[in-house]
């Protein structure tokens, strides 16, 4: 620390943008936050980060009193609020040994691990657990990124450029240069603000959007169609829209001729979704269907973009393909202004720092969830990277790194508490808040409270580090340097500084994960090469020729020009070199190679469809609040105070309901209340409950839990594996059933 005013290059971790800011610091204290205009493209494709009200709060945060300052050892049971101040030796050195005496007793399998959004770097924590031996990784990756990921790997080859990256760029004119824009399940304006100015730049400069979406959201006003989805029916509209685009042969017939593998069975599989079929599915006009894909397959080039809301359904794996599907038949992929293969990063990959070679196959074999739902799994992964080879080279391997992979969360949570198919007895949370973030909360609890260890590294005591045997206080994005390709898959390269110091003598001690992760290795036996985090970023910009240091001094960052067209010299890294329309991949792994549409829904159970009359849909981004974070920031919280419900007025005047009432959101396995909110631009059949919902200034012990079992939308949702997407596993927190009545006292 110094009494000279310091600025600082950082990547802001707020929410999922990672914008470059510039911090200025004097004597370890943020005095201020301003964007960093010497970003490439700043005006273009950021929001204007020093009104942002996520990042407003981010001094309040990195001091805020609550803060984790020293690791802390559970002193009572599970849940009865009674820690012990600790040493991080103590800490490593106990939590290694009853690693080591479970992994003896159980295998290295009763070891899981839950990740969440954000602070850690994956490829760390998967080089952790592969050492170790364990492939039971969870998280999100069913419902978030993941399954588009790798059927979009299994599908092109390589991932198609991912939406927070999408960059629209001009001609010599001055116009857009994409001519249409299909947003499926994405509220931009709400959670990927670089899109969100992108798109209106392009909209007012002509660029044709569509937007799909069961919310009239702020996305959707400035669409040129906005198609009102049944929650849950996505692929069926995607569906019908490649049956319009192939009967009116609206398809690029050269492209799909030399470039693209079984057209014919795909051409077969869509005449049984015309539109005429499936507006009664999606409760959308055939007409509109008829609308928008002629919009999309003759406004080229063109581009789809789809966020969470579009895969966390029951029918996630055929909803991807069939979007994939309609850049691809419209000859979008790869082009200039189109779908954007970006290929592999300049770096080395994230993978190649996994220690991958230590996890055997016999126990990614026993990856749980893997008998069922194997897209997002060890060996779905290892086969991308197989064919990924062929094409880009062994040394140039896929760089997306551990949410690629995943044990299926709900089952893994299952088998802690029934031991089956095995026992996992341990559990390490990092980024992740599985109490609030978990479907089904009431199984979650169950889970981690019968674990024989559980270690929690964060910046909170959350509802679920209450449950924890350790917390770790964890070093936040001001407090440790920063250095990723843009999300793995592209090649714009990011970088910041450690703006703050991360361990102040007597004040606090807050490790870096990497930190954390390593020092718990060693202690195992593991091979860390890296004595530092700063060292793993100099390895992996070797092929650059240049250190972190100099990345950083340089400026931190690189746009190289994109190169189109690259399957002309190359092809593409699929099974038949080709785009697979029709999955050999998924073949393979034993599903249905094409896109389908099967109603899965609990509506077409009678008896529970007239008990719970509504959809349920739950998720959809708000500011400022990110996930679970940033409840017990005051600048924050007073923006949004209360968990809100939207209904339509309709519907709450026909139950008594007026706007702002406390209102009981009800599930066939549990209820919350939230706050009425009168909206009239979702479907009176359908409610939307926010998500990520505790209470911090609620007490931590039981049965309070911070008010985890209050508001908390996972309360209500079925994670039973058989009620799951039968692909993916992705478990629905869209479009399930509900009902809603008025508090009668809160």
């Amino acid at each position: 620390m110094t009494d000279k005013e310091e600025a600082k290059l950082a990547i802001c971790e707020m929410c999922h943008s990672r914008c470059r800011v510039v911090v200025h610091t004097q004597n370890g204290q943020v005095l201020k936050i301003e964007a960093d205009r010497s970003y490439p493209l700043v005006d273009e494709i950021s929001p204007p980060t020093n009104g942002c009200i996520r990042l407003n709060g981010a001094k309040e945060w990195v001091n805020h009193p609550t803060r984790l300052n020293f690791p802390l050892k559970r002193a009572g049971e599970k849940g009865e609020g009674k820690w012990q101040k600790i040493s991080w030796n103590q800490a490593l050195d106990e939590i290694a040994e009853r690693l080591k005496e479970l992994k003896q007793k159980h295998g290295a399998e009763s070891l899981a691990f839950t990740g969440g959004t954000g602070r850690t770097r994956d490829h760390f924590t998967a080089r952790f657990m592969n050492q170790f031996g364990t492939p039971n990784l969870i998280g999100h990756s069913q419902v978030c990124f993941a399954v588009c990921t790798n059927l979009s790997g299994a599908m092109f080859g390589w991932p198609l450029r991912h939406r927070s990256s999408i960059r629209i760029e001009r001609d010599s004119a001055g116009k857009p240069k994409t001519k249409c824009v299909l947003i499926t399940g994405l509220v931009a304006d709400q959670s990927t603000l670089r899109l969100w100015k992108t798109l209106r730049n392009a909209k007012n400069l002509g660029t044709k959007i569509i937007v799909i979406d069961p919310r009239r959201t702020a996305t959707a006003e400035i669409a040129d169609l906005w198609l009102q989805i049944r929650p849950g029916s996505n692929a069926a509209l995607l569906l019908a829209m490649l049956n319009v685009i192939i009967r009116e042969g609206l398809y690029d017939k050269e492209f799909v001729e030399k470039w693209c593998y079984g057209f014919e069975d795909l051409a077969k599989r869509v005449k049984e979704y015309p539109p005429e079929k499936m507006a009664d599915v999606t409760w959308i006009p055939a007409e509109k269907i008829v609308e928008a894909a002629r919009m999309f397959a003759t406004n080229k080039p063109a581009i789809g973009a789809h966020g969470m809301g579009h895969e966390q359904h029951r029918d996630t794996a055929s909803a991807d393909q069939a979007r994939f599907a309609l850049s691809a038949i419209t000859g979008n992929i790869d082009v200039e202004g189109g779908e954007y293969i970006p290929g592999p990063p300049r770096c080395i990959p994230e993978t190649n720092l996994e220690g991958r070679e230590y996890i055997s196959m016999e126990q990614k074999q026993k990856q749980i969830g893997i008998d069922r739902f194997r897209v997002v799994s060890h060996l779905f992964f290892d086969e991308l990277l197989r064919n990924s080879a062929k094409v880009w080279g062994k040394d140039k391997l896929w760089g997306l790194g551990r949410t690629n992979n995943a044990a299926h969360a709900p089952s893994v949570y299952r088998a802690m508490v029934t031991g089956k198919p095995y026992p996992v007895r341990a559990a390490l949370s990092l980024a992740a808040n599985p109490m609030i973030t978990a479907a089904n909360t009431k199984l979650v609890y169950k889970a981690l409270k019968s674990l024989d260890l559980y270690i929690v590294s964060d910046f909170w005591l959350t509802p679920s580090a209450e449950l924890a045997d350790y917390v770790l206080p964890a070093a936040n994005w001001l407090e440790r340097p920063y250095f990723a390709t843009f999300f793995g898959i592209d090649c714009q390269m990011v970088g910041g500084d450690q703006a703050l110091p991360n361990i102040v003598a007597g004040k606090y001690e807050r490790f870096h994960d990497y930190d954390f992760l390593r020092a718990l290795g060693l202690r195992l036996g593991q091979d860390w090469p890296w004595k530092t985090l700063e060292e793993t970023y100099d390895y992996q910009l070797v092929p650059t020729g240049m250190t972190f240091r100099e990345f950083m001094d340089k400026g931190g960052f690189e746009f190289p020009p994109p190169e189109y067209k690259k399957y002309e010299k190359k092809g593409f890294a699929t099974i038949s070199g080709k785009i697979e329309l029709r999955s050999n991949m998924l073949e393979k792994f034993g599903y249905d190679p094409l896109p389908e549409w099967k109603e899965r829904h609990p509506i077409a159970n009678p008896e529970l469809a007239k008990a719970f009359p509504l959809y349920l849909i739950t998720g959809g981004r708000f500011l400022p609040m990110f996930h679970s974070e940033q409840r017990q920031i005051d600048s924050v919280r007073k923006r949004r105070p209360d968990p809100i419900v939207q209904v339509n007025p309709k519907t709450a005047k026909e139950l008594g309901i007026e706007d702002g009432d406390w209102i009981w959101i009800e599930s066939p396995i549990g209820r919350i209340r939230q706050k009425c909110n009168y909206f009239d631009g979702i479907d009176p059949r359908v409610v939307h409950c926010e998500h990520g919902w505790w209470f911090p200034e609620l007490p931590g012990e039981e049965p309070w839990l911070h008010g985890a079992f209050e508001s908390n939308c996972e309360v209500l949702i079925d994670d039973d594996p058989d009620n799951c997407d039968p692909v993916s596993g992705a478990w629905p927190l869209k479009g399930m059933l509900c009902k809603i009545y008025k508090c009668k006292k809160y």
